[in-house]
């Protein structure tokens, strides 16, 4: 087996017991990369530094100081600052702008031993839902469908850069971050997990923001056990996050047991969508089975107020990224465009700076945050957006974990949706819900569609109850058997 096949679980107990090095390891992820260079998933790689932490960590290896993450190689998404590595939230407008410090999840990887292979292409800013948006150009899934048409697909987004590269086994797990599904929507579509822990699970200082109350970091991985141990060791209070939570981390890893006996899994009607493909329907079907011959208890619960999700949401988030990107002027960092006085200088500046989707959504933000429209849109909003938690209260009175679609449907090809911005935001249907409730959800893999391309299934859980989604998904993931990542890989290479 190639060293880049290992999941971080195995490479973990391999590492301590000196069967292979960290270098060795990082070596082979770094040809991978080499191989898989055309899916640009990367906008900045880091090879020297890879290799100078490996050797580090081989050295803690050899002394026996081993952290939890020693000589793991990672790549970490462009939206999270990065000390001396260039960081560019996949916007031309940070183009060569170098932190002077460490975001507090990467910083926590890097404490727990963790090897910085470099930076993940995201959709600009994180908008978007197909990498496509990226100053740095698209991202491609290193999927083909199986039907005869060679089309290049998305990865999904906007961690496209996360789940192409944990995908093509160029490295062992990834951040990413998810505001209305930009974890679990790539999962989905390359056959990976991903999981959005609850909102304050981990700190947000250090990454870009796009809008606030609804960002949260979490990891991608190829299993549930991988994703517990990088979700361990991101979380954690942080005093520099005021919206950071002040709750115990637990081990993740110990709630993964293959059986569900005691629990209650939610099936919410609501999520039965008309025109809802055909394959979805069955695989969610064949997942309620699966939860039942492991042991759970499947019970019918409502949540009313989901079909308000995606226009609440698509008011909230780009009101928050309205005022977040207002400090991108060209005067304190990244690009500067000179006009002949201050105020030319900051409409230059991000009229060359920004791409179209971000324009979009601060012209939408701008406009429902401004007088007049204020209370009919904005406060309306965010009063409709506390019934969407008040029906995932009701609902957990019934149950103890929620089973729905991840996705709408399997990858699309690039450009597909691209003259419909409509389209392309409803991908987020059974996502966004879970980020205006501040709730965890994890996607796994779980079968193929028509054509051969992953197909996922979502998890969402109580707050801070991440062990219960993870018992779920680990029993779900045992039950599925999803295998086909390896194979497809093997095809590509």
């Amino acid at each position: 087996m190639s060293l880049v096949h290992l999941t971080l679980a195995d490479a973990i107990k391999k590492l301590r017991a000196k069967e292979i090095s960290s270098v060795e390891l990082t070596k082979a992820h770094l040809e991978q990369m080499e191989k898989f260079r055309t899916l640009n998933a990367f906008i900045t790689e880091t090879p020297e530094l890879a290799l100078q932490q490996a050797a580090q960590s081989d050295a803690r290896l050899k002394d026996g100081t081993a952290r939890a993450l020693e000589g793991i190689p990672l790549g970490i998404k462009d939206l999270y600052c990065t000390k001396d590595i260039q960081t560019t939230a996949g916007s031309k407008i940070l183009e060569g702008f170098i932190p002077a410090y460490e975001s507090t999840v990467s910083q926590k990887l890097l404490d727990a031993g963790g090897v910085t292979l470099g930076k993940l292409n995201l959709d600009e800013f994180a908008m978007g839902s197909a990498n496509t948006t990226s100053g740095y150009g698209n991202v491609l899934s290193p999927w083909k469908p199986n039907d005869g048409r060679n089309l290049p697909l998305t990865p999904g987004g906007s961690s496209g850069g996360s789940s192409a590269a944990v995908s093509a086994f160029m490295c062992m797990g990834a951040t990413g971050t998810d505001t209305g599904g930009s974890i679990r929507q790539p999962a989905a579509f390359t056959g990976t997990v991903g999981i959005k822990p609850t909102y304050g699970r981990c700190s947000r200082w250090g990454i870009v923001a796009f809008a606030s109350s609804l960002d949260q970091a979490g990891p991608f991985a190829r299993t549930v056990e991988d994703c517990a141990i990088l979700l361990r060791e991101m979380s954690g209070y942080d005093e520099k996050d005021s919206t950071s939570a002040k709750v115990d981390v637990p081990d993740f890893t110990k709630s993964l047991i293959p059986d569900m006996k005691g629990l209650r899994v939610g099936i919410p009607k609501e999520y039965r969508m008309e025109g809802m493909p055909e394959e979805i329907e069955k695989l969610w079907q064949k997942g309620i089975t699966w939860m039942r011959d492991a042991g759970a208890e499947i019970v019918d619960v409502s949540l009313p107020h989901t079909k308000y999700a995606l226009p609440v949401y698509y008011i909230i988030a780009p009101a928050e990224a309205s005022s977040n990107l207002a400090r991108y002027d060209g005067v304190r960092y990244g690009l500067r465009v000179e006009g002949e006085n201050l105020i030319e200088t900051y409409e230059n500046t991000r009229a060359q700076g920004f791409g179209r989707e971000v324009k979009r959504r601060i012209m939408i933000g701008t406009y429902v945050l401004s007088a007049g429209y204020y209370d009919a849109y904005y406060t309306k909003a965010q009063k409709v957006r506390r019934l969407i938690l008040n029906d995932f209260i009701e609902a957990y009175k019934k149950c103890d974990v929620l089973l729905t679609p991840a996705t709408p449907s399997a990858a699309f090809a690039i450009g597909e949706n691209e003259d419909d911005p409509i389209k392309m935001y409803l991908n987020d249907v059974f996502t966004v819900t879970v980020n205006l409730a501040g709730l965890p959800g994890m996607s796994v893999p779980v079968g193929l569609s028509s054509n051969g391309l992953p197909l996922g299934l979502q998890l969402i859980g109580k707050a801070f109850d991440e062990e219960t989604v993870f018992r779920a998904g680990f029993a779900l993931e045992q039950a599925a058997q999803f295998n086909a990542l390896t194979e497809m890989i093997k095809k590509a290479a």
